[in-house]
This record gives C-alpha cells, sequence and structure tokens, in this order.
C-alpha cells in the first residue's frame, strides 16, 4: 500500500479545506536537485504604429523605451521565478503618453530543509474597465481607460512528522490594490464602486495520520481561519472553520474521502457617508466615502456544520485527482483538482473552486497556486502580462480578469492550463470560467448589489517556435467575455499577436511584430477596433 502512504495524504489535505476556500489553497514550492540561475536584464527600443479599423480612422505613433529583468533560480532549498518590466510609451500628436509596470514574482526559501519555507509572491499587471469590469491584456488605450492591478503575498509553510502524525501549518499576509484614475460608471452613468485595496490574512494548522500507520484508515484534523479587510465602506470577510477527515482506501490508486465540522463566517461592512438629503457621498475617485462613526452590519452570517465526500484518484505519478461535494456557507458545495502529465513535454491542470472573499484574496490565491519555477508569456506589441506561465512543471494561469465591483462575493468556477512541446514548438492555454455572487448589508450603499452575479469567460493562448539558433516566431491570442448581473453589462474583447525576432549579435535583436485588437462594450455606443505594427531592438546584459 505504498501508494496510499505517500500520495493519497496529500490528497486528504485537499478534502481539509484547502481547495474549498480560495483562502486556504497553497502550493509550496518543493526542493530540487541541483542548481540553475538565470538572470537576464534588458532595455527594448521600439517604433510602434496603431491604426484605429473602428469607429473611426485614427493613426497614432509611438516611442515604447523599457527595461526589465527575467530571473530563473532553482536550487536544493530554494527556487524563485521572477518577470518584471517597465514600460514608457511616448506619444506624438494626439497618442497620450503612458507609464506600464507589469511583472509576476514567485519563490520560496527552505529556512529548515524539507520542513519550514518560507514563500512570497508579487504581480502587477494592467488591464481595461468598463462598467466594473476587466479584461487583459488590452492594446495600446488611453491612459484613462487603464487600470494597475497590484498583488502581494508572503508567509511561512510548515510540513514535518512527529512519530506517526503528519503535522502542516501555514499563514499568509496578502497585500492587493487596483488603481484607476477615473471613476467607473454603469450603461446608466451611475459611478460603480470598484475595488479599492485590501489586507488579507489566512491561517491553519493540521495533524492527521496515513492509512496503514496506525489504524487501516486515515484521520487527520484541521483548524483554519481567514480574514480579507477591504478598504471600501470597511469590509471584513471572516471565515472560521474545524474539521476532522477521515480516508478510506478502497485500491491501491483509488480512496474515498469524508469529513465534517464546524464554520463560522460573516461578512459585514459600514455605511457610506450621507450627505444632507441622506444620499451617500461618493469621492472624486467614483468610490463610496466610508462613514468611520457608522456601526458594523452584518451583510452575511452562517455557523453550523459543514461536511464533504470525496474521492482520491491515482492510478500513476503522473495522474491524479480529488474530487468533493458536500455543503459549506449553508450551501452545496463542489470542488476538486485534476493533473495529468503524461511526459516531460505536456501537463494538463484543472481546478474547481468556490469560496468567499473580496477581490484581492481571489489575487492571492492565484499566486500562491502558481510554481516558482516559471516563464511569463507577454504580449510581442505591449509588453502586457497577460496572466499565462509556462514551465517544467506546467502552465499556470494567474486570474485578475472578471468583475472589478468592491463587495465581498461567493466566487465558483474552474480553471485549466495545458502546455505541449512539440519539437521546436511550444503550445500554452489557459481557459476558465469564474461567478461571483455578491454580498452586501441591507441598509447599507452598497445593497443594490446583494445577489448580483458577475459572469466571465476567458481564453489566453501562447505559441512559440525557434528557427535555427537565430530566429524565432511568437503568437498570442486571447478572448474575454465578462457578463455583468445588472442590464446592460456585457463586454467582449478579443485579439491576436505575431513577432518575429532575430539575433544580430550576441546581445543585440531586432523584433517586428502586428496586433489586432477588438473591445465591444454596452457601456459604449461604438465598438472599437485597432491594428498595430512595432519594429524594434533589444538589448539583453
Amino acid at each position: 500500500m505504498r501508494f496510499y502512504r505517500e500520495s493519497l495524504f496529500v490528497g486528504l489535505a485537499v478534502t481539509a479545506g484547502f481547495a474549498a476556500n480560495p483562502a486556504y489553497a497553497q502550493d509550496s514550492g518543493s526542493s530540487r536537485e541541483g542548481r540553475a540561475i538565470t538572470v537576464q536584464p534588458y532595455i527594448e527600443v521600439s517604433q510602434i504604429l496603431s491604426v484605429e479599423l473602428t469607429p473611426g480612422d485614427e493613426v497614432v505613433t509611438f516611442t515604447q523605451i523599457a527595461a526589465g529583468v527575467d530571473l530563473n533560480a532553482q536550487g536544493q532549498n530554494s527556487g524563485a521565478s521572477v518577470s518584471v518590466r517597465y514600460e514608457r510609451n511616448i506619444g506624438y500628436g494626439d497618442a497620450v503618453d503612458t507609464d506600464t509596470v507589469s511583472g509576476i514574482a514567485r519563490g520560496y526559501l527552505a529556512v529548515i530543509p524539507q520542513a519550514l519555507n518560507f514563500e512570497a509572491g508579487a504581480l502587477a499587471s494592467r488591464t481595461r474597465v468598463d462598467g466594473g469590469g476587466a479584461v487583459s491584456p488590452n492594446p495600446l488605450v488611453s491612459q484613462d481607460a487603464t487600470s494597475q492591478t497590484y498583488a502581494l503575498y508572503a508567509g511561512p509553510t510548515l510540513a514535518t512528522r512527529v512519530g506517526s502524525v503528519d503535522l502542516t501549518a501555514n499563514a499568509r499576509v496578502g497585500y492587493n490594490r487596483f488603481e484607476i484614475d477615473d471613476a467607473v460608471t454603469d450603461a446608466d452613468g451611475n459611478p460603480v464602486d470598484v475595488f479599492d485595496d485590501s489586507v488579507s490574512y489566512s491561517g491553519q494548522v493540521r495533524a492527521g495520520t496515513r492509512p496503514g500507520d496506525v489504524l487501516p484508515v486515515g484521520l487527520a484534523v484541521t483548524a483554519g481561519g481567514y480574514q480579507e479587510d477591504i478598504s471600501n465602506l470597511d469590509q471584513r470577510v471572516r471565515d472560521l472553520f474545524v474539521r476532522g477527515d477521515v480516508i478510506v482506501p478502497i485500491t491501491p490508486s483509488l480512496a474515498l474521502t469524508g469529513g465534517a465540522g464546524y464554520e463560522d463566517v460573516e461578512v459585514s461592512s459600514r455605511d457610506a457617508l450621507r450627505d444632507v438629503n441622506g444620499d451617500p457621498v461618493i469621492g472624486n475617485d467614483g468610490r463610496l466615502v466610508t462613514d468611520n462613526a457608522s456601526p458594523r452590519i452584518l451583510a452575511f452570517d452562517v455557523d453550523g456544520l459543514l461536511w464533504d465526500v470525496g474521492v482520491l484518484w491515482r492510478p500513476s505519478s503522473r495522474t491524479s485527482l480529488a474530487a468533493s461535494i458536500g455543503e459549506r456557507y449553508d450551501s452545496t458545495t463542489y470542488y476538486g483538482t485534476f493533473t495529468y502529465v503524461p511526459n516531460d513535454r505536456s501537463s494538463l491542470g484543472i481546478s474547481v473552486y468556490d469560496g468567499v472573499s473580496g477581490f484581492g484574496g481571489t489575487l492571492n490565491n492565484s499566486l500562491a497556486s502558481l510554481s516558482s519555477d516559471f516563464s511569463a508569456e507577454r504580449n510581442p506589441v505591449t509588453g502586457d502580462f497577460g496572466g499565462l506561465v509556462t514551465g517544467e512543471e506546467g502552465s499556470g494561469l494567474v486570474n485578475s480578469l472578471g468583475s472589478v465591483r468592491s463587495a465581498a462575493f461567493r466566487g465558483r468556477g474552474v480553471a485549466a492550463s495545458y502546455q505541449r512541446q512539440i519539437g521546436r514548438l511550444n503550445v500554452a492555454i489557459g481557459a476558465g470560467y469564474d461567478r461571483r455572487t455578491f454580498i452586501a448589508a441591507a441598509g447599507t450603499a452598497l445593497e443594490a448589489a446583494d445577489g448580483i452575479r458577475d459572469e466571465s469567460y476567458y481564453i489566453t493562448t501562447s505559441l512559440s517556435r525557434n528557427l535555427g539558433r537565430n530566429a524565432s516566431i511568437q503568437t498570442n491570442a486571447y478572448v474575454n467575455w465578462f457578463d455583468a448581473g445588472n442590464a446592460n453589462g456585457d463586454l467582449t474583447a478579443f485579439g491576436a499577436s505575431a513577432a518575429y525576432n532575430r539575433s544580430l549579435t550576441d546581445r543585440l535583436s531586432a523584433r517586428a511584430a502586428v496586433a489586432v485588437d477588438y473591445f465591444d462594450s454596452d457601456f459604449s455606443a461604438e465598438d472599437f477596433a485597432t491594428a498595430t505594427a512595432l519594429l524594434g531592438l533589444r538589448y539583453d546584459f
């Protein structure tokens, strides 16, 4: 029964709540054999021509100056991947100058090898926002139509064994911020209270035995908590739980799981400051102004039994499935993961999630679920990071898309990523569906958002191929659909780009790229389509 002792125990952690709530999901960078460090700083200078295809025919040009660094360092007791880029677009004529910082980082350091790790991650990305929905990547658009999203988290993870008991624990602190210069409005011109910033805290402790060590079944007890403090109206999401789990082996590759426990979940906020007419006061940024003197009002309050049953299946070291269904938040819940890595050239990962959090909690969870060994896929024309990463452990997706409303929500969805190498050709695809049902207290300025359901569908792809030793091609494509829960709230964005790169010397290379982007929003009377071309040089230090 070696399989149960080494593999299904990991699956039991999933049924114990890690996948049930974005706050509890985690990934620990495992130690690696050998050491490999790659640091690649660079500068780029490019000339860009952008043509508006619809509704007008405006032509604008930019000079793009960019500097960045790509780092990948993997060792026996540490690992990290970093891709960060600063870009300055200098416009001519009616074109607007823009500054953009984008990047992603994820890493770990073994404080005590094989036992205690310290992990951290960070994200900076640019998006386009209309009516509370965000899409990314995006074409070169005016500064007042874009926003910047920032996220970071850090914390320790512990995994050790005391006699026959496996002991695991983790703690995490995260910060998230969404910056936009102008107020966001809905189809009727009313301001939408978009997310500002939040601080999140999470932690849990788990003790368990493996099947066959003490009893024929595996047993575990887990306690944990999550809190996110959202600046908009001083919202607070708090989720505490304790539970016990059992794992029952059926065959060497299959086991049934079951768990039950107690949860206490609350979502609360304060009201907005009111004017002399009793109307909420709205700040210059379009967000509601918090009345710090108002009492805290409950929007969601559930405490009582939680339970789930599930299955763990691992027919080989390359295939694993963990799936559960049960009750949380006083309603049905379901979640799980599936991974398939048939060889070192391809991999597939699927995750189904369900949890209560704010906008920031979803970002921190996406970062924490990434491997610490990856390469970031960027738009060859804009340089933007679109959320897709690739690496030896497979591809991954950071989903910062979807609704940017400030209210807390229950988020359900599925995310999938696939990576394949065929000779010199590398293909990566990320896709998913995200549904957010918002939670707001009656009698507050956010009351109208309560029960609204925003839905997002997204696909992003990357394809690259080496053409001999000195040249390569790269293509990217994306499709985003956003369906707002209120009337006339849909938006669609899709586009594609292609680039040809050729080395001129060992450090200097030239690049030519083209892109087409389309944007259709109910918040605008007309659709927008642009075609962009780029010629540039890059110097690697």
